[in-house]
């Protein structure tokens, strides 16, 4: 009798434990998921070490200990105690100019992504929910930019609009946005793809079916469910924003002087690289570790945020 009492119990235990697993919620199993995945984590890590030492490095003297910009009639061409990653042909400190450049380049990776995000979700939603016409319309002019030479349209939007008395726009916005104009459509192709395929859903339907308002179906079940793919591809988004930027920056294009960006720094180091490796070794790796980590974390998320890995 204790036994079949025993037997009895063991399917509602079990069932305890579905259930409280079922109120875990997409995101929290995410999470979970995305934690065990030791490589994002470190990488995750590194980056907010790095990026604290860049932010504030300004503000606290033992972390930069010289102006980016001061020059000096030290030349060392080498790591030296006082200058830890040597200075440039000018005299100028190389790790706090490495530092700057790691700022500029993580600043224009997130906010490249927030033009992405917004010009993207903006049109996908447009072509997903305004009918034939405007779905015809939208994805023509998506496909017109997509065909636009990325370069081209880059270096022609930042001579516009560089040098430009215009409030609030900076040489980094400048540049965040014309890179990120020419980035939205990859975006905006994944949410329309996306939307469509979940308006024919059951809970869609059913939500239909029930009367709930359009814009109640697109806000509580549509958009929350594109989200996962959209955060990864954003993830994956940075470090091409960076990389593209480091590029600018190499042919002179990039944040003017006498910002430092790792792309410029890069550039003066090649022009004496006979005698001074050390002028590019170290903004080109800082550059690497940049596109290493947002890589891996944008890795992390894809297996976390898949629901075939549950």
């Amino acid at each position: 009798m204790a036994t079949g009492q025993t037997i009895a119990t063991q399917p509602l235990a079990f069932g305890s434990v579905a259930l409280q697993r079922g109120h875990r919620g997409l995101w929290t199993d995410a999470w979970r998921r995305l934690v065990r995945n030791r490589l994002a984590v470190a990488a995750l890590f590194f980056l907010i070490v790095v990026a604290s030492i860049a932010f504030l490095a300004p503000y606290i003297h033992v972390i930069e200990r010289y102006s980016p910009s001061a020059t000096s009639r030290e030349n060392q061409l080498g790591p030296v105690a006082d200058h830890w990653f040597g200075t440039d042909q000018l005299g100028r400190d190389m790790w706090s100019r490495t530092l700057e450049g790691v700022r500029v380049s993580i600043q224009v990776g997130l906010g490249t992504q927030v033009v992405v995000l917004t010009l993207g979700l903006f049109f996908g939603v447009l072509a997903a929910s305004g009918g034939r016409l405007t779905d015809n319309v939208v994805m023509r002019f998506t496909d017109i930019m997509f065909s636009f030479p990325d370069l081209l349209f880059v270096i022609l939007l930042r001579q516009i609009l560089i040098g430009r008395d215009i409030p609030f726009m900076t040489n980094t916005v400048v540049i965040c946005l014309a890179i990120g104009l020419i980035g939205w459509t990859t975006i905006a192709r994944l949410v329309r793809g996306q939307m469509l395929s979940l308006s024919q859903r059951d809970f869609v339907l059913a939500a239909r079916a029930l009367g709930s308002p359009r814009w109640r179906i697109l806000v509580q079940h549509m958009l929350p469910n594109t989200l996962g793919p959209v955060i990864v591809a954003i993830t994956f988004g940075i470090p091409t924003a960076i990389f593209l930027e480091a590029s600018l920056s190499f042919l002179g294009l990039g944040v003017p002087a006498p910002v430092a960006t790792l792309g410029s720094l890069v550039s003066e180091g090649y022009r004496v690289i006979q005698r001074n490796v050390w002028g590019v070794v170290f903004p080109a790796a800082a550059i690497a570790m940049l596109m290493l980590c947002f890589t891996f974390i944008g890795d992390g998320l894809r297996d976390a945020l898949d629901p075939r890995t549950r």
